[in-house]
């Protein structure tokens, strides 16, 4: 074991060294990927020099996304104290389902859970759990609020249609969640937005009041803290009274931009959260920490035992429910995701996690004022957001996307809006400075100038 530490820590190294080198790796096309790297898998082992240097192979071309080059996703960057608790994670290898075998673990869990809650603004008796990703944290929040709704639906199943309502910008997760758990994809409404991409209260309630009429069920309402395209907040506030006169379920997907719960500059942008039943967040993106950290809690803490609780005399066998995490856990076993939040937490404390969310709005706006002062961009985007959408030049934004990838000058995606296709460029590396921001755009300047315009002109 420690001669394979050993080679991890030479791997980390061939790593740093790549990151710095070629930040953004060369992208082997898939009809060439088995061709350069040796990934077969065979009756008989390796040799271990051959091992090692497949694995230096692999290292080196893997997208590198804690490079300050990479702005493609809702995720990137490095830090050390949460990348050390990850890593501690994997070396402990403790199951959370129960105190018997994760012991201190759990308290760690619990901590988290229990802050997060304070941070939303949730009454004492709350709770919540650790999921496997943003995704599922919504579907812990649909079933919750399915099961309130109809007790019943778990042994009868559903007897009566249900509808559950969500803006149009909202992520693909909600229609996928609706058929996985026998709503049904067709009893998803899709709730306008405004210019914005801001879901409207009143669409959503004379939708709710429409289905109410002809004999539907609305349970379930889900409002999103940062679309993943514009990075939009949904006003909680006012949705929040559309669904207590309703009596429905209020979910905040904050898996993007939920982290402006620890920013007094910006919580302002989830205002009303207080008032929501369930709301998720993804530590791997504003917080920073490694794949995957999705949290999600609820203020129905009974409601959660409920759903997901079941009775295993094998498993359940010492501590109390508190402590057996694995009756409000959507899995049995998992691995232990809240330690890496919590290393990085008690590295830097609640203020330090304000600056690491505050660092990205900083970077964001840097980006927007460039844009803004410059004639050959146009900008799609809006204030209070780390999602950067532009246009340079009128080149196509997919075509040029697509171009800086395959060059390896930056790895940057692109999105729609309104009809309209731009560059989405994401400051949610932490890491960054004003001159990695700055960098970007004379990356992209430059490679239009002396690669883009010479193919267009061809």
């Amino acid at each position: 074991m420690q001669h394979d530490i050993a080679l991890f820590s030479q791997l980390c190294d061939v790593l740093f060294k790549s990151e710095t080198e070629q930040p953004v790796a060369y992208p082997i096309p898939t009809s060439k990927l088995y061709k350069e790297i040796d990934l077969s898998l065979n009756p008989k082992g390796v040799i271990e020099e051959n091992l090692i240097n497949i694995l230096h192979d692999i290292v080196k071309s893997t997208p590198k996304t804690a490079s300050k080059s990479f702005f493609n996703q809702l995720f990137g960057g490095r830090i050390g104290k949460a990348t050390l608790g990850d890593l501690l994670a994997v070396m402990l290898n403790n199951s959370m389902y129960t105190y018997k075998v994760a012991g201190p673990q759990v308290g760690i869990e619990k901590q988290v859970i229990e802050n997060i809650c304070k941070l939303a603004g949730y009454a004492e008796n709350s709770d919540g759990t650790v999921a496997p990703g943003g995704s599922m944290s919504n579907m812990m929040a649909l079933i919750m609020a399915r099961d309130a709704i109809s007790p019943s639906v778990r042994t009868a199943g559903l007897t009566k249609p249900m509808t559950l309502y969500t803006s149009k910008e909202s992520h693909y997760s909600i229609s996928k969640n609706a058929a996985l758990t026998g709503i049904g994809r067709d009893n998803v409404r899709l709730v306008r937005t405004n210019s914005k991409g801001e879901m409207s209260a009143k669409h959503l309630e004379e939708l709710i009041q429409n289905d109410s009429e002809n004999g539907y069920q609305p349970f379930f309402v889900n409002a999103t803290a940062g679309t993943t395209v514009i990075g939009a907040f949904d006003d909680t506030e006012a949705i929040s009274e559309v669904c207590n006169k309703n009596k429905v379920w209020l979910h905040v997907d904050g898996a993007y931009c939920g982290g402006v719960i620890f920013s007094k500059t910006h919580k302002h942008l989830i205002r009303g959260l207080e008032y929501s039943d369930s709301f998720s967040i993804n530590a791997h993106k504003m917080l920073g920490t490694p794949l995957s950290c999705s949290i999600i809690v609820t203020q129905h803490k009974a409601q959660l035992h409920h759903s997901f609780s079941n009775e295993a005399d094998y498993l359940y066998q010492t501590d109390g429910d508190d402590f057996n995490l694995g009756k409000t856990s959507l899995q049995c076993g998992r691995r232990n995701d809240a330690l890496k939040i919590w290393t990085l937490w008690k590295s830097v404390g609640t203020n330090g996690l304000e600056e690491i969310v505050d660092k990205q709005f900083e970077m964001a706006e840097i980006a927007r004022n460039y844009i803004k002062n410059n004639e050959d961009y146009n900008i799609y985007s809006f204030d209070d957001s780390i999602s950067v959408c532009f246009n340079y030049k009128g080149v196509d934004a997919k075509e040029l996307c697509t171009a800086l990838y395959e060059n390896s000058e930056l790895m940057v995606g692109f999105g729609k809006f309104n009809n309209q296709e731009f560059i989405r460029m994401v400051t949610i590396n932490s890491l960054l400075e004003k001159e990695d921001i700055l960098a970007f755009f004379s990356t992209l300047e430059a490679f239009v100038a002396n690669k883009m315009l010479k193919v267009f002109n061809s």
